[in-house]
């Protein structure tokens, strides 16, 4: 808070100045706060709670990927659900992916219903 209202703060302490000045008849013309040191331990506290704060928008950032996720393969279920042999197709191309990144004997039944 000291840091983000620095200017407010700086006014607030112009007018007191002003109020105790006044009587001997000086003016304070500037009053600005250039330079906060803040305790270690106020560090961090603060700190941790940045750290709390990226945590829980990374949770949901997450759980709106994993939503996005589930509708799709949701989504694509329904339409193999729709054409049996979609899903053979989709079994086949699987099959065709691993055997390209590994050089492996798959093993897999037939017929595929």
């Amino acid at each position: 808070q000291l840091l983000s209202e620095r200017e407010s703060i700086s006014q607030s302490i112009s007018t007191a100045l002003d109020k105790a000045t006044d009587v001997w008849g000086v003016k304070v013309e500037r009053v600005e706060v250039k330079d906060v040191r803040l305790p270690v331990q106020m560090q961090r506290a603060m700190a941790a709670e940045a750290e709390a704060t990226r945590e829980a928008k990374a949770k949901i950032i997450t759980a709106e990927g994993e939503q996005r996720a589930s509708r799709a393969l949701k989504e694509a279920a329904d339409v193999m659900n729709q054409s049996p042999l979609s899903l053979q197709l989709r079994y086949l191309q699987t099959l065709s992916t691993i055997s390209a990144e590994k050089n492996s004997t798959i093993i897999f039944p037939l017929p595929i219903e």
